[in-house]
């Protein structure tokens, strides 16, 4: 399911991939109806969703009632938190917040609320890969990390038919939870008038013995992009070859920011069936 590009374009697309890692799938799909245009790579297979996870457990608390809009709950920092994002996640923290500084402890605030069962059953319901929240064998650990290099898998393909149905409000949810969670993605918009609603995502594979791969990361990127009454939901997975400055997704997101406007013009019609 590979839509061939000329070899001029394709050259100009990944001319500043770092070289220090490597792309393992871009996907581009018509959010409308789930037409692949482009598919690049190995698009169906299962990883660690990261802090893409962030916009489904937003559908779910929404859903809930957990969340009540863009701006309440706040919750405020403690002391023993995961910290390691820095200043930017010690201060009081709403929703929009949450997923703009993608802060790993409202994450687990907000999963630990709505529970193990209910999060398996929401994210099964999403259709959100495996939504297997057991998090590490013996750890029980799940509303902590099982979204970070642990239990929980998505593959490139699964992320996108996810989004488009966020993206075109046919996911079924109520309309206060599309019209909240639309809301805090954030938005990157293009020099040529696309606005690229999407989120990132970094985590670290597992060495044999237990400890994090920090030359190995996954870096994700993904969403929907809009212009002109055309939507396109997208997926970009990366993974490193060498331990890196800036976190995998960040890169990505700047990569597929930077060759987005060439790689929407060379999308013709959907010559795909439908995702998955």
């Amino acid at each position: 399911m590979r839509r061939p590009l000329g070899l001029a374009l394709l050259a100009g697309l990944t001319v500043t991939t770092p070289v220090a890692a490597r792309s393992l799938c871009t996907i581009v799909a018509e959010a409308t109806d789930g037409a692949v245009l482009l598919e690049e790579g190995d698009c169906r297979t299962r990883v660690t969703p990261a802090s893409t996870f962030k916009i489904p457990l937003a559908v779910i608390a929404f859903e809930a009632g957990l969340l009540r809009d863009a701006h309440h709950p706040v919750h405020t920092f403690k002391a023993g938190y995961p910290d390691w994002g820095g200043a930017a996640w010690h201060v009081p923290t709403d929703p929009t917040r949450w997923l703009a500084h993608s802060v790993v402890w409202y994450s687990q605030i907000v999963a630990h609320r709505l529970g193990r069962a209910t999060l398996e059953a929401q994210t099964a319901r999403l259709g959100f890969g495996n939504a297997d929240f057991s998090g590490d064998p013996g750890q029980d650990n799940g509303l902590d990390r099982a979204w970070i290099m642990s239990s929980l898998r998505v593959s490139p393909a699964e992320q996108i038919d996810f989004l488009r149905r966020l993206a075109t409000r046919t996911l079924a949810v109520s309309a206060h939870t599309l019209d909240e969670t639309r809301k805090i993605v954030p938005v990157n918009r293009t020099g040529d008038g696309w606005s690229l609603h999407g989120k990132t995502g970094t985590a670290f594979p597992r060495k044999p013995d237990g400890s994090f791969d920090e030359a190995r990361a996954y870096g994700w990127y993904v969403g929907w992009a809009e212009r002109d009454g055309r939507t396109l939901a997208f997926a970009r997975l990366d993974q490193d070859e060498t331990k890196q400055p800036v976190s995998g997704g960040m890169r990505v997101r700047a990569e597929f920011l930077e060759t987005w406007p060439a790689l929407a013009r060379s999308l013709g019609q959907p010559r795909h069936p439908p995702v998955p």
